[in-house]
């Protein structure tokens, strides 16, 4: 697997359009008219959207594509209090070689791990492509002060992390706090920053479950693509309601939208849920009709997922060898 690509802001024009945004983010104030302005959701049609799009069908060679697409924008995640060295090198292995019986079968896009196995996963992945991707900033609560955060951050980057998925204050936003949440996000991604200028992806989770309102994902998507997100996430995965098609296809719609304005790429991750092969294609019909093939790769779309892997690992042996291999075919993470 390629690098991840880098944030299309280079050219004259983008920064020239981000730069004119700056005002949106002056003051507290500010940045709130500029969120409470955005158009509003309507929450029909927004669900009747993603059910549609969720009905297209796929077969054959197309069925066989997306499967393989998917399984390499995985984000293999262990994210337990009973995490073990063991257990993660275990993970990293089916990460490189998803199906230890066909050598065919695409590496995952990454492996997650809270930011003390960052350094075991490192190792265990040395050479294989795949990234490390991992949690900061308190999570999943993100309860924690700034300095705690911030180290919890360069800790991770350090030990080698490739990728930082970080949770935003969702009290601060609740209560209206924007200038704080995107304070703390501009922080965390100066954090990201390596000594020799290279720098970790920053994914900024919203925990959109806790959010409550489509209005509310609009807005967090926004600021934190203004903040600076490389990615934005839908859920830690932790909470009882977590990625969700309307959901997703309202971020998918608001990264379209910011690139349009300031010329800008964002990815997307949604997390949480999300276990078969079915549900993945729908996600994958939803990027392609939403934003096109310039989305369709795992440097901007991801799926936060641990047992989705093994579903599509058998639907993939089904569709190659015309047998349902069932679940004793495959690793249990």
């Amino acid at each position: 697997m390629p690098p991840l690509a880098v944030v299309p802001a280079s050219s004259n024009e983008a920064v020239e359009r981000l730069a004119s945004m700056a005002d949106v983010t002056a003051s507290d104030g500010a940045l709130r008219r500029f969120l409470h302005g955005l158009p509003g959701v309507d929450a029909v049609g927004q669900q009747a959207r993603a059910a549609t799009l969720g009905t297209r069908s796929i077969k054959t060679t197309a069925k066989a594509y997306a499967i393989d697409l998917a399984i390499s924008m995985i984000d293999l995640t262990t994210l337990e209090g009973a995490d073990t060295p063991g257990k993660v090198r275990a993970l990293c292995a089916k990460g490189v070689h998803p199906d230890p019986t066909d050598r065919t079968a695409p590496k995952v896009a990454a492996i997650c791990v809270y930011p003390d196995m960052v350094s075991t996963a490192k190792a265990a992945l040395a050479g294989s492509g795949v990234h490390v991707a991992s949690v900061a900033t308190a999570f999943p609560a993100g309860r924690a002060s700034m300095p705690v955060k911030l180290a919890d951050t360069r800790d991770a980057v350090a030990d080698g992390a490739d990728e930082i998925d970080m949770v935003i204050d969702r009290g601060a936003f609740l209560s209206g706090r924007y200038l704080e949440v995107f304070d703390a996000i501009r922080e965390i991604k100066a954090a990201c920053r390596r000594d020799d200028g290279s720098a970790a992806h920053l994914k900024v989770i919203f925990e959109t479950g806790e959010l409550k309102t489509y209005d509310n994902v609009r807005r967090a998507s926004w600021l934190a693509m203004l903040a600076g997100a490389d990615f934005i996430k839908t859920s830690t995965g932790k909470v009882a309601v977590n990625a969700t098609p309307p959901v997703t296809l309202l971020m998918l719609e608001a990264v379209r939208d910011f690139r349009a304005a300031v010329g800008v790429q964002v990815g997307v991750k949604p997390a949480g849920g999300i276990r078969d092969t079915k549900d993945a294609i729908k996600y994958l019909v939803m990027v392609n009709e939403t934003l096109g093939d310039d989305w369709l790769s795992a440097d901007w779309f991801r799926f936060g997922a641990s047992s989705l892997l093994n579903d599509l690992l058998m639907q993939r042996q089904k569709l190659s060898t015309g047998r349902y291999s069932g679940p004793d075919y495959v690793t249990v993470d």
